[in-house]
């Protein structure tokens, strides 16, 4: 999926909705939820803002709104960001972590930002760590953190603090319980 300068004709259209981008096309639909991307539903892929941003950044997803108009990459991230004030934190680590190779799905709530599989495990086995992305400076409560750590040892899955500096690097902490007895 990677662009090179011998495909740069291989676009992917989407439209911009609510809840991020959807695609039609069932070449482009197979494609991508081939590779770990989005979620399909009546033949149609609703890529979240950050896989669109991704996408859109590799120069392989190009995006118009419902009057047709072209939605670049600052657009896209001012709508994800109107949802989602931590959007930004959000998109530099599923970007690091898609770079890495590691396939980046959305979280299903808990306070969980994104399941991350390790290389090559995607379609067959879960996700074996689960991530919560913060922005440095940001106070989080601990009695959240510690809740959010809870429900991941529930699921035998290890939580990671992917931490956004100021600088716009992603650092990334494994978190576990300590007890003082």
């Amino acid at each position: 999926m990677e662009k090179t300068e011998r495909d740069s004709e291989i676009r992917i259209k989407g439209l911009l909705v609510k809840r991020g981008i959807e695609v039609t096309q069932k070449q482009n639909v197979d494609e991508l939820s081939s590779r770990g991307y989005g979620t399909s539903e009546n033949d149609v892929l609703t890529l979240t803002f950050c896989e669109a941003m991704y996408l859109m950044d590799k120069d392989i997803l190009e995006a118009k709104d419902k009057k047709g108009r072209k939605v670049d990459f600052q657009k896209l991230l001012h709508h994800f960001k109107c949802i989602d004030e931590n959007g930004w934190a959000k998109y530099l680590a599923y970007r690091d972590l898609r770079s890495r190779g590691y396939v980046v799905r959305e979280g299903f709530g808990l306070g969980i930002d994104f399941r991350v599989y390790e290389r090559g495990e995607y379609g067959k086995d879960t996700a074996k760590y689960m991530l919560l992305s913060i922005q440095e400076g940001k106070p989080v409560l601990l009695e959240d953190l510690g809740n959010v750590l809870l429900q991941c040892q529930k699921l035998k899955k290890e939580l990671i603090l992917a931490v956004m500096n100021r600088r716009g690097e992603v650092v990334y902490y494994s978190v576990s319980q300590l007890n003082l007895a």
